[in-house]
């Protein structure tokens, strides 16, 4: 375990700790209340950019790691490989090979973060039951592709313990790739909390697809979630587009701890949709 900092505030720390080697050394930024030893759920984040850009340090996320951590969970942000990185440009709707590569890049280290919080979970104060992966754009795309290979046991998954589940996904603008139509879950998904802006032209809020390729939004996954049975809750925002990606992660944190507190801890399950309509000349 490397070393320790000041995260802005006297009351969190942060830990920079190196979790996985791949081409370079992957590393998370672990926050807690200082001197915290309790046990406490932890929430893994997953940074955005396309794929091809970001850092798990970005200053748009840190108000979102100091309230969950004030309000009395921990958060690992976490490192992933940049599959698009000097190629973003190429992927299309007849070139899709390169995003699926990224996702599954980004997935699998995911998997090896989560992996090692297990581990250390004595040690970090985790309770291994209480994991909640969130992200936000690529981010929200890698938890949702993730929780998906998890409940059809894909092979990435293997590293994780069998009984493995997360226990809630938070997702800012995100969607899922898929290569075989509409995504299906053989076994019922992680509770769920969605957020989108309608209008979103860089993560689509329905679905970008040709014949069975393509991604598949928050609508359309929320509509199987409903249909199936499936614990979720859906916050879109009409005519936002992708800036909710970021903006919501301060403008909706009731909704963020409600889902928490009732889906995730409580496991009182629920299916919920609102819609936000802005007010024309407000």
């Amino acid at each position: 375990m490397a070393q320790t900092d000041t995260f802005e505030t006297e009351n969190i720390e942060k830990r920079t700790l190196a979790f996985a080697e791949r081409d370079s050394t992957l590393y998370l930024d672990f926050y807690q209340k200082k001197g915290d030893t309790a046990v406490r759920p932890c929430v893994i984040f997953v940074f955005g950019g396309g794929f091809a850009v970001g850092s798990r340090d970005e200053r748009a996320y840190h108000s979102y790691f100091k309230n969950l951590v004030n309000r009395g969970l921990k958060v690992a942000s976490i490192d992933y490989r940049l599959g698009l990185a000097g190629i973003y440009d190429e992927v299309g709707i007849f070139n899709t090979k390169p995003l699926g590569t990224a996702i599954d890049m980004a997935v699998a280290d995911l998997y090896e973060a989560t992996a090692f919080l297990l581990s250390e979970s004595e040690a970090l104060g985790l309770a291994p039951s209480s994991f909640i992966v969130s992200g936000s754009s690529a981010g929200a795309i890698t938890s949702l592709q993730a929780d998906w290979y998890l409940k059809n046991t894909n092979e990435l998954s293997e590293i994780l313990p069998d009984n493995f589940r997360y226990a809630g996904v938070i997702a800012f603008a995100g969607a899922i790739f898929s290569t075989t139509g509409k995504p299906r879950y053989p076994n019922p998904p992680s509770p769920t909390l969605f957020f989108h802006g309608t209008d979103d032209k860089t993560v689509p809020y329905s679905k970008r697809r040709l014949l069975n390729k393509g991604l598949f939004g928050s609508a359309v996954l929320a509509k199987h979630f409903l249909k199936e049975g499936y614990p979720f809750f859906l916050v879109s925002e009409r005519e936002a587009r992708h800036s909710i990606a970021v903006s919501a992660m301060s403008e909706r944190l009731d909704e963020i701890l409600q889902f928490i507190g009732t889906a995730v801890l409580s496991e009182s399950h629920f299916q919920k949709e609102i819609t936000l309509i802005p007010i024309q000349g407000k």
